[in-house]
């Protein structure tokens, strides 16, 4: 279904291409799942493979976006079979509908699954899946099994789950099987069982954590609806066919769970619009269909829905007068929610008003400081009137909640290099090059910054400083040519 045995699979691959992780004396893990991999090792793998999600495909940055997908997943964490908690989140800006999970808690959906799952529950089943297949160890089961010859030819597979996840679905599918060939059926096989165990303790997952369990079940079919009919699969259907029969088992197992009564989040929906904005290549005609979406509203949570699209809609088609009287009945009805103001913020600085818009922050960011959105938000505002030392300032603080943000450490590097700060620059740059696990050039870039600080005469503790960076991102490095 989803290419997350995709990603298993090509980390075994990754494992294969490591002389330092393909050891068959690695430390037993002494559970009933694996006796091969431990977590620690899988979370090492996982974040590996996340470095290579970021240097091959193209990511998206929007701040409330990214903070949306992490409430979600957290908030199924939580009520799942998962040990270690340490997950990474990233978004892939494709219109594919593609998600995927990888050993150590990474977690990775493309846009298009907020265009293809409607409401929140499906989406959050598509999270759920992921995360039991984390929490089941499924690749830690994989290793034993290619150790045990039974998945061969695994070396070119981590290439092709890239290419699946930012091109298109028949170059994926092509890139596959040249890696495979015959073992692609062995593979499988093998993965139908994962498939079918994390459907079951997704469910479990989805019910435990207030979701209702029947979207997943919805959601299939309506895939397998658009399938028949469509001239090729989603990236979401390629991996592993959907069949009647799983279709029929989620649905089965829906109805044993306790009857409740579950409200549909209007978060989600403001989250999908975004997206359909984003996407919508002809701007004006998404406005004409938002504005009779709008109008055709039938209750309450419809209309609330649907206002918000059509303001985006006006955003993005830069019809700011009005997105902005769009907006504003929402504004007045939830003065507090961060997302609308995260929004209104947005129009003021797309129209020139960053003032504006920082004025309009200051008091949601004293309510919910540090907040993610909201930072990044004013941070826009400020590097839209020029102040770009605050603006570095702003971030440089808020990289310590996020330091594996290779967006932030990116956009920091910039507004660095426009107030001046050259060293800083190269710091920011070390970080991001971190992320991407690329040392070389993280080496590089902090060797500029101390031969800076060298030549200004800055503080004997700030060149230790970078001196101990430089020599961590050297152990990085050789632990990674093993």
């Amino acid at each position: 279904m989803i290419a997350r045995s995709l990603c298993f699979s090509a980390l075994l691959g990754l494992m294969a291409a490591s002389p330092a992780l393909a050891q068959n004396n690695l430390p037993s893990l002494g559970d009933r799942i694996s006796g091969t991999v431990s977590l620690e090792q899988e979370y090492r793998m996982g974040q590996q493979f996340l470095s290579q999600i970021r240097r091959s495909a193209p990511t998206i940055p929007d701040a409330l976006l990214n903070d949306y997908l992490e409430f979600v997943t957290y908030k199924l964490a939580s009520r799942s079979q998962l040990q270690d908690h340490r997950l990474s989140f990233v978004i892939i800006d494709s219109e594919e509908l593609n998600a995927f999970a990888a050993p150590g808690g990474v977690i990775g959906v493309n846009t298009g699954l907020f265009i293809n799952a409607r409401s929140e529950a499906e989406f959050a089943s598509v999270m759920a899946h992921e995360i039991a297949h984390v929490s089941q160890r499924h690749f830690a089961r994989g290793v034993d099994e290619a150790q045990a010859g039974r998945i061969p030819q695994l070396g070119a597979l981590l290439a092709s789950v890239l290419i699946m996840a930012t091109s298109d679905a028949s170059h994926g599918t092509a890139a596959i099987t040249a890696a495979q060939g015959m073992a692609v059926e062995n593979q499988l096989r093998f993965s139908r069982s994962n498939e079918a165990e994390a459907d079951r303790i997704g469910q479990d997952t989805m019910f435990n954590a207030g979701f209702d369990p029947d979207a997943m079940s919805s959601l299939f079919e309506r895939l397998m609806a658009v399938n028949r009919f469509g001239r090729r699969p989603p990236e979401f259907l390629l991996s592993h066919p959907l069949t009647e029969s799983r279709i029929a088992d989620s649905r089965g197992r829906a109805t044993r769970y306790p009857e409740r009564e579950y409200d549909p989040n209007l978060e989600y929906q403001f989250m999908r619009a975004r997206v359909l904005g984003h996407y919508a290549e002809d701007k004006a005609a998404h406005v004409l269909e938002s504005e009779r979406a709008f109008e055709s509203s039938s209750n309450e949570f419809e209309q609330d829905a649907n206002r918000y699209a059509l303001a985006i809609a006006y955003w993005e088609n830069e019809q700011y007068a009005e997105a902005n009287q769009t907006l504003a009945p929402l504004l007045d009805k939830y003065p507090n929610r961060i997302t609308l103001a995260v929004t209104q913020a947005e129009f003021f600085t797309a129209q020139n008003e960053p003032v504006q818009a920082q004025q309009f922050l200051q008091r949601h960011l004293q309510i919910n400081p540090n907040n993610h959105p909201l930072t990044m938000a004013f941070v826009d505002a400020l590097l839209e009137n020029r102040q770009y030392q605050r603006a570095a300032e702003m971030m440089e603080q808020h990289s310590k909640n996020r330091p594996n943000d290779h967006h932030l450490w990116y956009q920091l590097a910039e507004t660095w290099g426009q107030a001046g700060d050259i060293s800083k620059v190269h710091q920011a740059r070390a970080e991001y090059f971190r992320l991407l696990a690329d040392y070389r050039r993280a080496r590089e870039q902090l060797q500029f910054a101390l031969r800076i600080e060298t030549e200004n005469s800055s503080s004997p503790a700030e060149q230790a400083r970078l001196r101990q960076k430089i020599r961590e991102v050297e152990t990085l490095q050789r632990e990674l040519q093993g």
